[in-house]
């Protein structure tokens, strides 16, 4: 008993903690590290992330990000109802997995993470939320966030990203060891479009409202 005491106040220092302070490493760049020899990640603020990005990424992964409360109810019923074969993962759930968990697909990770995602939703705010999301996602082998993936696929900042570009790595999620965003095929460019079309609806309705300034 006292051990798991111990064990969730340490839980609860860790998820305020990574509510302030840049998430230095995760148990996945870890691995990747191991596998590959090497991986890059640079940390940026939000503010230094272009608004393109946020909301493709929003587009891309999660569009009722700014409406729901960790979980998207409705596409986990879409999921169900297609019998699996897509993901009904909210940015909320993905953040809680790539920053505190692993990767993989067993029942007792998806269950530590239905249980952290909710916590993370009530002390982080959504703008943080997509911050760390977009810092620690991996968009291509051994490439981790927004300001890394930017400068390896285009040469240029995160804060620097085109509509187009930043179309283009949300379009590799959540599959960057499968699709190249500085080498997009057809199938990918037409993702893409999608997800640009897609920020644009965000942008004029206002579900951007929790994350863009």
């Amino acid at each position: 008993m006292r051990a798991m005491v111990f064990g969730l106040t340490l839980l609860m220092g860790w998820i305020i903690a990574y509510g302030f302070v840049a998430v230095p490493t995760t148990a996945h760049m870890i691995g990747e590290d191991r596998r590959l020899g090497s991986v890059r990640y640079t940390w940026v603020d939000m503010s230094d992330i272009s608004v393109h990005l946020q909301r493709a990424a929003v587009a891309a992964e999660d569009a009722n990000f700014c409406l729901h409360w960790g979980f998207d109810m409705a596409a986990i019923r879409d999921a169900i109802a297609a019998g699996a074969t897509r993901g009904g993962s909210t940015i909320s759930q993905q953040t809680v997995k790539n920053a505190f968990l692993w990767h993989g697909r067993s029942w007792p990770r998806k269950a530590m993470e239905a249980a952290i995602t909710p916590v993370v939703e009530l002390i982080w705010s959504k703008r943080r939320i997509l911050e760390v999301y977009l810092n620690i996602a991996e968009f291509g082998p051994g490439i981790f966030g927004a300001e890394a993936a930017a400068r390896h696929h285009f040469g240029v900042s995160a804060a620097d990203l085109t509509a187009r570009q930043a179309a283009l790595l949300a379009a590799v999620l959540p599959n960057p060891r499968d699709r190249n965003a500085s080498a997009p095929t057809d199938q990918l460019r037409a993702r893409a479009g999608a997800i640009a079309d897609g920020a644009a609806t965000i942008a004029a309705d206002g579900r951007d409202s929790c994350f863009a300034n």
